[in-house]
């Protein structure tokens, strides 16, 4: 038994080197792991790096770019810099807590409907068509113009519409796994499905799972930003990139205010292009025939 533990213990490094050796050949990906990286220290450390607190209103309207405020400031006069930065810490709560919320409801789901089958897998794919059959982006904007703007709300909205892509992924790898030898002979030893499904099967979809959360981070990014540029996501006077981006609706402030609409569009292109790029690296990575 020490042996065999031994041998998949070397097996699963040796695996695991090998995807981390394809994954740094993706050099687009390694960049937006810096990326990330840096907008998470970013959202961390936002008390410490922004200069003026986010929300205090100065008379100091509509300055452009100078060394007290680096970005100038906006309508109200507050600092375009500081809510750049604290700006961060709304985009990874809402990319995080989305992707989080849908992923799991996916993966419960996608496990029992792909490995009980029958009437399971009817119903819960059934309900996946209906909640597919609808424009994502049309159902969250009903839905938030219904509810009302909030942070809570964006993140619980955009996860509990986007768990049947993950579950759809889910059930079709399960479907597949589910032959193999090493789930039959758990299955005749006696184990327990919710065993079989958590410490056999589960594992072994890790890798597909990864490369739709790491996407779907982008995406509910975005989508965030959309909504908040719309009213219609995080309520002001929280600092989002997209509530931001409100600022700029005008044709004065997009010709003759650049500091209030490029910095927040600037970053919002940066974020959404560094998930992107690692979501592809995870993909080749994770792709056997990339050798």
């Amino acid at each position: 038994m020490a042996i065999k533990k031994l041998l998949l213990d070397t097996n699963e490094t040796h695996g695991a080197a090998i995807i981390w050796r394809r994954f740094c050949r993706h050099k687009l990906a390694l960049a937006g792991i810096v990326l990330i990286l840096g907008f998470l220290l970013l959202a961390a450390l936002a008390p410490v790096l922004a200069p003026y607190n986010p929300y205090k209103i100065s008379y100091d309207i509509q300055h452009g770019p100078e060394k007290a405020h680096l970005l100038g400031t906006d309508q109200v006069g507050r600092d375009v810099f500081s809510r750049l930065i604290y700006a961060a810490r709304v985009s990874a709560l809402v990319g995080v807590g989305t992707v989080a919320l849908s992923t799991a409801l996916g993966i419960a789901l996608g496990l029992q409907s792909g490995y009980f089958g029958g009437g399971i897998d009817m119903l819960v794919m059934r309900i996946a068509d209906i909640f597919m059959s609808f424009p994502r982006f049309i159902l969250i904007i009903v839905i938030s113009s219904i509810l009302g703007p909030g942070v809570d709300k964006v993140i619980l909205i955009m996860g509990i519409l986007g768990w049947p892509a993950v579950a759809r992924l889910v059930r079709g790898n399960v479907l597949s796994i589910k032959q193999m030898d090493y789930v039959k002979a758990a299955v005749s030893l006696g184990y327990k499905p919710w065993r079989i499904m958590l410490f056999h099967i589960l594992p072994n979809t890790m890798g597909p799972i990864l490369v739709q959360a790491t996407f779907g981070i982008a995406n509910a990014i975005i989508t965030e930003s959309a909504l908040s540029f719309l009213g219609l996501g995080v309520n002001p006077p929280i600092a989002s990139w997209g509530n931001m981006l409100t600022d700029a609706q005008s044709l004065t402030t997009l010709t003759t205010k650049p500091w209030l609409w490029v910095p927040p569009g600037l970053m919002i292109f940066l974020d959404v292009l560094a998930f992107n790029f690692v979501g592809d690296g995870f993909r080749d990575a994770l792709d056997p025939k990339s050798d």
